[in-house]
């Protein structure tokens, strides 16, 4: 099938905005011009942009789709289809299910049903462990042949320093990521939001920055004496970001993701004890939001990732104590990210789509698409001139878990194109 997108804009090399004809064709990008009217005849249907920006499809290494075992919370289906809906065209999927990416026979069960179902790419993580919790590693090679993208225990950090040593002598014999939510169990104290001034004055309990600091550190040091690629999820704290920067100084190779609640709230943001404001990470203070942004800026931070969590909404009724940790994210990142970053010209746009799109992609080695002839048309069209407002009525996913829902943005998608498919678009 050939198709037109007229009267698009694109980001040029001087971060300025041009207007272009995309010309489609068997799901690549055939031409990117200022004029492609002389072969309008021949295409089967033009998509009239209206001025909108086109960016590359977004890319996201981090969410949970909840498909096999939590599908009350999200399916497949539901989950692809939320991603479509944000801009993305190729998420990673989590492996905190029931039962658990942890044996070959799983990972290829899941990949029938993206293959049945997903709107979007969907590649899936396995576990590190077996079974998730258990210190018995999982068969590397055999979940590789499966399809597994990665391995992470996200959801369950390794306890076990000499598992994830392990662990990671495997996959970097293999060439495979070890993807990792970093959380020193032992140092929790019952804690669900960040320990400081507001957890006291809330009187819910705190759970202290070293959580992640501490064992991020013990990571960094296994992942230098393996040499195996290292990728730390959702970085929350200035310590954190002082050991990933120290870490990269020193050659180790980790990369890392920052989320958009992270970098845009704080636990001063918390005026209740409400669950609808309870992740994990916690929110992190004043202090550490500005270092996330400014570790973005400096290059210590890598990407940017939803860690879309959706939940019922009895699970974030209630107390923090009470409620489950975990935020959506798909379908308001880049507009969260657009409003309050680009906006006020703290990053610039092509920074955004460079976080969002092309380091997950070329530092995971994804065959996804940009804006280069030939290359698979995974586009995603946005409306950065007009105001909209965030309303869970909206959404395409089953989880309506989110603060941001009344906020007024910029950035609405129009349409996303997988492998040059519509598989969302705005209905007016």
């Amino acid at each position: 099938m050939k198709f037109i997108i007229k009267n698009a804009r694109i980001i040029d090399k001087e971060n300025k905005l041009i207007q272009v004809d995309f010309l489609l064709e068997s799901g690549k990008i055939k031409a990117i011009g200022s004029d492609l009217s002389e072969i309008y005849g021949s295409v089967e249907k033009i998509y009239d942009a209206k001025n909108a920006l086109v960016i590359p499809g977004l890319v996201d290494l981090h969410v949970h789709l909840r498909e096999p075992g939590f599908e009350y919370k999200e399916t497949i289906e539901t989950g692809s289809l939320a991603a479509a809906h944000g801009g993305y065209t190729t998420i990673c999927a989590m492996p905190n299910l029931n039962p658990v990416p942890s044996k070959p026979d799983r990972v290829k069960a899941i990949y029938e049903k993206i293959k049945e179902h997903a709107k979007v790419k969907v590649l899936q993580y396995a576990t590190i462990t077996d079974e998730l919790r258990t210190g018995d590693l999982v068969d590397f090679e055999g979940l590789i042949k499966a399809g597994a993208f990665a391995f992470s225990n996200d959801g369950a950090a390794i306890q076990s320093a000499s598992t994830m040593y392990q662990a990671m002598l495997e996959a970097a014999r293999l060439g495979k990521a070890i993807v990792a939510h970093v959380e020193e169990e032992s140092l929790m104290n019952g804690g669900v939001m960040r320990l400081g001034k507001r957890s006291h004055e809330l009187g819910i309990p705190g759970m202290p920055s070293i959580v992640e600091s501490s064992q991020l550190a013990r990571d960094l040091v296994l992942a230098q004496a393996t040499g195996v690629h290292y990728h730390v999820c959702h970085v929350s704290t200035k310590e954190s970001l002082r050991l990933i920067r120290d870490a990269k100084k020193a050659g180790v190779h980790v990369t890392a993701e920052v989320c958009p609640h992270h970098l845009i709230l704080s636990d001063e943001d918390i005026i209740e004890d409400n669950a609808i404001w309870k992740m994990n990470p916690p929110l992190p203070s004043k202090s550490d939001r500005a270092a996330l942004v400014e570790g973005l800026l400096d290059g210590t931070i890598d990407l940017i990732s939803t860690d879309h969590a959706p939940h019922s909404k009895a699970e974030k009724e209630g107390s923090f104590v009470e409620g489950s940790f975990g935020i959506v994210g798909s379908e308001t990142a880049f507009s969260l990210i657009y409003t309050e970053f680009v906006k006020k010209g703290i990053f610039t746009l092509e920074q955004v789509v460079r976080w969002m799109s092309l380091n997950p992609a070329s530092l995971f080695n994804l065959k996804v698409g940009n804006l280069q002839i030939g290359s698979p048309a995974d586009l995603a069209v946005f409306d950065i001139d007009n105001d909209y407002e965030i309303d869970a009525r909206d959404f395409e996913s089953k989880g309506t878990n989110s603060p941001f829902i009344g906020w007024k943005v910029k950035g609405k998608t129009l349409m996303t194109f997988v492998e040059g498919k519509l598989v969302w678009y705005e209905k007016e």
